[in-house]
């Protein structure tokens, strides 16, 4: 078997991956949340364009399939993991808990990590996510986390230990949900059938406008709120097997 490695299509998604790897130095070592969104940002331009490159350059392959879920677990599941365990280990707890106990606890945080790879490997064989999204997509998590921990470092939000616990596993239970978030992948332009898209589109860019700090975050959380709610409401359409 002729296994090609350095096709443009895997280029950049080591170039994805690379950007994860620098943002997890940027906050390790410079405690730099702001130098790790702008790389997540990053890898998820890298992101676009490698299955963008692969269908332009008909160089789809089993190889880039898997080694794009590979990058994408470090940019976006333990990058996002190492912030909040970050974090965590830089706040108190609300309660007072014991710091030695409450130590390990921090350690839960990395299920972020472990849940966006299953995250990944479930998208990889579930035929039905072609036209949405079954739990959260990585990068969106990525993205909502990084945002947080930016707003964090600012001074314009107020995180405990036990904020941080609950955001960490609230997050990674999102990722291997069985809601169906909606994508913004249009079949056509016109307003039927697309009007939660418009309507999220209209409503980002009102907030990313007169809210630009907090807009990343509040992007985000809507859309998780109007997935879940579509959801609730059109579930029995998707069978018992979809759970």
């Amino acid at each position: 078997m002729n296994i090609r490695l350095f096709t443009i299509p895997n280029l950049l998604t080591l170039a994805n991956l690379l950007s994860g790897a620098a943002a997890v130095i940027a906050v390790l070592v410079h405690h730099s949340y702001e130098t790790a969104l702008w790389l997540i940002v990053a890898a998820a331009v890298f992101d676009f364009f490698d299955g963008f490159a692969a269908r332009l350059l008909k160089q789809t392959s089993p190889l880039g399939v898997e080694l794009d879920s590979l990058a994408d677990d470090i940019s976006f599941g333990l990058v996002p993991a190492v912030m909040m365990f970050d974090i965590f280990n830089h706040t108190e707890s609300l309660y007072g808990l014991n710091p030695e106990i409450m130590s390990y606890a921090g350690y839960a945080t990395l299920l972020i990590a472990a849940f966006s790879a299953l995250r990944l490997a479930r998208f990889n064989i579930d035929t039905t996510q072609s036209s949405e999204f079954r739990g959260l997509p990585t990068p969106a998590n990525a993205l909502m986390i990084a945002s947080l921990a930016l707003l964090f470092e600012q001074g314009r939000v107020e995180l405990m230990q036990e904020h941080v616990l609950v955001i960490s596993l609230a997050a990674a239970m999102l990722l291997v949900s069985p809601i169906r978030m909606f994508a913004l992948k249009f079949k056509g332009f016109g307003i039927r059938g697309n009007e939660l898209r418009y309507g999220f589109m209209l409503v980002s860019l009102l907030l990313i406008i007169f809210i630009p700090t907090y807009s990343i975050l509040t992007i985000i959380v809507l859309y998780i709120v109007l997935s879940t709610l579509r959801w609730m409401f059109t579930k029995s359409q998707y069978g018992e097997n979809d759970k």
